[in-house]
């Protein structure tokens, strides 16, 4: 796996940001419940508008579906081929 923190195209960063987020809120319901209290940040923000927050939420669980996946465009392909742990990693992986 490679482990380029911020480089390749605006879709890996967008993803990376709404992982991001997406952890911290499910960190925060998890804290929330054992002090009992609701700690979700995207639905105090977005909690009346529900299909707005439905929304979040989806693109959230897309954004960990592409990230298992990995991103192949030829700008992400590029920025992990300079990355010292993914040349390790295709090393390890040829012997």
């Amino acid at each position: 796996m490679c482990n380029c923190k911020w480089g390749g195209c605006m879709t890996s960063k967008i993803m990376k940001i709404l992982l991001v987020i997406g952890g911290l809120n499910w960190g925060l319901i998890g804290v929330g419940m054992l002090i009992d209290k609701d700690l979700n940040v995207v639905n105090m923000i977005l909690g009346s508008m529900p299909m707005l927050e439905g929304i979040v939420y989806l693109l959230v669980g897309v954004a960990a579906i592409m990230k298992l996946i990995g991103c192949k465009c030829k700008k992400c392909m590029a920025a992990c081929a300079s990355c010292a742990s993914c040349k390790v990693e295709g090393s390890e992986q040829n012997m």
